[in-house]
């Protein structure tokens, strides 16, 4: 009997068979600026006609699941907006997009003020602890958003809300849509691989144009040769955004200072803090200062490396030598190729960005259980890549994750995931989490790839959520736990037995010689000085200026930042470019070190194996799976069988 030769079409027939299916809905393709118009306008009618109906709903045991159908709703019809100005090509996309997120944030600061959904909420019934703190941290959002202040407070309230929105959303933009260029003539460019700077548009003058993101900043920071380079460089990234920004944090700042006060609070830090692990401003500013002690002596000696690393390049004596701010990064990578032999541009010939991408997910397959398949899938953007996750014992997809790995005009410049869908097993509802960074195409240094771990670790703590209701899935946990999952995962990319991993994703990728990797770590251990002062900088500055009675960010950044080893450079604005804290981690920025305490003990179950599959099935079931169905401390507590303590951060500090 002969064999049968499959046809062409049977063959892309069957293998789209075995391509899994997206297991919620797609992300829609916002085609025009009268497409987004009307997404928004059916979007709102729909929700209001949700809460009337809400409102009118009898309060019963179904209450809380119908309450979270509106989470459920909103996730489905704002989220998807929210997250396209961000990204989208089109400038009058964005700009539509963003009109429209003004139209949701009026709707949510009016839902968060509703008294009748307020007093139904504590009435609800509450089966179990699940749907207790379900309705506890949905009657601390309506509190928070000013529902039991007398009237006009109230009122006050909702148009400090709005506001800050608006104002928020244009700071970003500012920075989005900045296009900011720097010319350099080629030997300006000596020590930056032309891989950086060959294909970039020139001026009439016939100098090469380059941006401030990423691939383009860190490469000239790092490896410029050119001390004026280097300064240009840091001074337009360093004021990104500019004196508008400037303006932009004060009125943010002093309308946040404002809504504190309007709920009895002297400041907004302890209002904001105190729903959260630190719960007030006293307690986390007494944690950074036990940081402190820890960086300071360490700091003073790195700088002094550079000093001494700078005299030796330039062949000017010690004593006059002074280290600039855009000094510190590329004799910081000269010191450490000196005592490490450790250059990071060197790291890109084994970190192709898709290989390590896929090398990343591989990271999650082995150590959660689950598996990732790329699909072919129509998203904002040609580049934009589609992955369907499924559980890898039952086959079953169970999330969705969109990807956009580089950077182009108008897209979002830093690395982030926007938790688009959230995962509520009282529906079968999947989770859906997009992430969004921008990575030179030529390959990663190996810090570039701790940070795709990091975000792939948010967009995991979404997927991997299997949460009852969509309103506590995934990273809507206390905000000073939410980047522990992520920081976790950082320490990964040190271990010879993960990288080994790359080989598996891609075979025609060289093995990063361990030499390399243990260098690597040795460095690491070296820069902590700079890196955890830099940060305790960043914390300690947004705490102090949002306990000021009359904010000030330049002078209060220029005395802050001029108290540090490196001191201020008089002209910048490094907080016109810090939208972290112009958006949601205003007072809150602390939170990146508290979480890196927690992360770092939660890596101590993994210390026998960063691939064990058996702790990390438990990691999945005990701190991802639960979202914010149960307090951080008690996910933490039931993974590691005790209480969670900082002995293994200081631990490291003083390595």
């Amino acid at each position: 009997m002969k064999p049968v030769l499959m046809t062409l079409a049977a063959l892309l027939c069957a293998a789209a068979q075995a391509q899994p299916k997206l297991p919620a809905p797609n992300f829609p393709i916002f085609a025009s600026t009268t497409d987004v118009k009307s997404r928004c306008d059916a979007g709102l009618k729909g929700a209001k006609q949700r809460v009337a109906a809400l409102e009118r709903r009898k309060v019963d045991t179904g209450w809380l699941a119908a309450l979270d159908d509106l989470t459920v709703y909103l996730e489905d019809h704002q989220y998807p907006n929210d997250f396209v100005l961000n990204v989208h090509p089109d400038k009058a996309i964005r700009d539509a997009a963003q009109a429209c997120s003004l139209r949701w944030a009026d709707f949510g600061s009016s839902l968060g003020q509703n008294e009748k959904l307020y007093r139904a909420l504590q009435k609800a019934p509450k089966q179990d602890g699940i749907d207790a703190e379900f309705a506890r941290l949905a009657s601390g959002q309506f509190e928070d958003s000013g529902v039991a202040l007398p009237g006009p407070k109230r009122a006050r309230a909702k148009q400090i809300l709005d506001k800050l929105t608006e104002l928020d959303q244009q700071f970003s933009k500012n920075i989005r849509d900045a296009g900011t260029r720097v010319a350099f003539t080629e030997a300006e460019l000596k020590g930056v691989p032309a891989s950086v700077w060959e294909k970039a548009k020139r001026d009439d003058q016939g100098r090469i144009l380059l941006g401030v993101d990423y691939p383009s900043y860190v490469p000239v920071m790092r490896l410029a040769e050119s001390g004026d380079a280097r300064q240009r460089m840091w001074l337009a990234k360093t004021n990104e955004g500019g004196q508008a920004n400037l303006a932009l944090l004060t009125q943010i700042v002093t309308l946040r200072g404002e809504y504190a006060k309007l709920f009895g609070f002297d400041n907004y830090v302890d209002f904001n803090l105190r729903r959260r692990m630190a719960k007030d401003g006293a307690t986390a500013t007494k944690f950074l200062d036990s940081v402190t002690g820890a960086v300071n002596a360490r700091e003073k000696t790195e700088l002094q490396e550079l000093r001494a690393a700078k005299a030796q390049h330039l062949g000017t004596p010690l004593e006059q030598t002074r280290v600039e701010r855009w000094d510190a990064t590329f004799y910081s990578e000269r010191v450490k190729l000196q005592k490490f032999s450790v250059d990071q541009n060197a790291f890109r010939a084994y970190f192709p960005p898709q290989a390590s991408l896929e090398f990343s997910i591989r990271i999650i397959e082995k150590l959660m259980g689950v598996k990732y398949t790329r699909i072919e899938n129509k998203l904002w953007h040609d580049e934009a890549q589609t992955y369907v996750v499924s559980d890898a014992a039952s086959g079953q997809p169970i999330a969705q994750m969109y990807v956009d790995l580089y950077p182009r005009e108008g897209k979002y410049n830093h690395a982030a995931v926007w938790p688009l869908r959230g995962s509520a097993t009282r529906i079968n509802r999947t989770p859906t989490a997009a992430l969004v960074v921008n990575f030179d195409r030529s390959g990663l240094t190996l810090d570039e790839v701790e940070t795709l771990l990091h975000e792939l670790g948010h967009a995991v703590h979404v997927n991997l959520s299997k949460t009852r209701y969509a309103a506590t899935a995934g990273t809507a946990v206390m905000h000073d736990f939410v980047e522990a999952p992520s920081q976790m995962l950082e320490d990964w990319v040190y271990d010879k037995d993960v990288l080994k991993l790359m080989q598996a994703v891609c075979p025609t990728c060289k093995p990063v010689p361990d030499a390399m990797v243990e260098q690597a770590q040795a460095a690491k251990q070296d820069g902590k000085g700079g890196q955890f002062g830099r940060q305790h900088l960043y914390a300690s500055y947004d705490l102090t200026l949002h306990q000021q009675a009359k904010p000030e960010p330049l002078p209060l950044w220029a005395r802050m930042e001029g108290a540090t080893p490196l001191g201020h450079v008089q002209g910048t604005m490094f907080p016109a470019g810090f939208a972290h804290i112009a958006g949601g981690y205003g007072a809150g920025y602390y939170g990146y070190l508290w979480s890196l305490v927690v992360a770092m003990d939660l890596r101590t179950a993994f210390a026998a194996d960063k691939l064990g599959a058996d702790v990390g099935k438990r990691y999945r079931d005990e701190v991802l799976g639960q979202g914010a169905q149960k307090p951080a401390p008690e996910l933490v507590k039931a993974f590691l069988g005790r209480e969670s303590n900082s002995q293994a951060f200081f631990e490291y500090l003083k390595k």
